[in-house]
């Protein structure tokens, strides 16, 4: 019965359930970061894996168009090709082998032939230049005759004034 008539004070109880409150509002503001930062990085994980997964699709369609070109390319090489696009009677075969030795020699010989084409337009200019160094050639051969006639005139000069 004592129990029964002691009552708590209405002022206590409104305290402890003020504390309760309060103890319930700091569980939830200590939780909520967490749950934002998982709920962030969920986000972000979901949306890095959805491009990963869009590579790897792209490079996957890649490899498909290649194993399929391959396998085109195999078939294209396991075909012969020989004698489909240019039959030729065994007769005729030492003429062709003849033929193609000359063609490789021609072949060789090709690129001094464009060479020489493509100087054509440049020879007025080359003769010009060859015109020039011919001049200059002689005038240098002029000067040297006149150097070895003064080199004897003065050795014999030398002859006379040791003697």
């Amino acid at each position: 019965t004592l129990d029964l008539t002691c009552r708590k004070a209405p002022c206590f109880v409104k305290f402890s359930e003020m504390e309760k409150m309060a103890n319930i509002q700091a569980e939830i503001n200590e939780v909520q970061p967490l749950l934002l930062s998982v709920t962030t990085g969920s986000t972000l994980q979901f949306y890095f894996i959805g491009k990963k997964c869009e590579i790897l699709q792209d490079m996957n369609r890649h490899l498909e168009a290649i194993l399929k070109e391959k396998r085109a390319l195999r078939k294209r090489l396991i075909k012969p090709r020989c004698q489909e696009s240019l039959p030729i009677e065994a007769t005729f075969h030492k003429y062709v082998v003849e033929l193609l030795t000359e063609a490789v020699t021609f072949i060789e010989k090709l690129e001094s032939h464009l060479q020489a084409v493509r100087s054509i337009p440049q020879i007025p200019n080359t003769m010009k230049n060859m015109d020039t160094a011919l001049t200059k050639t002689e005038v240098l051969m002029m000067e040297l005759e006149e150097l070895a006639e003064q080199i004897l005139k003065w050795r014999e000069q030398q002859k006379l004034y040791s003697d």
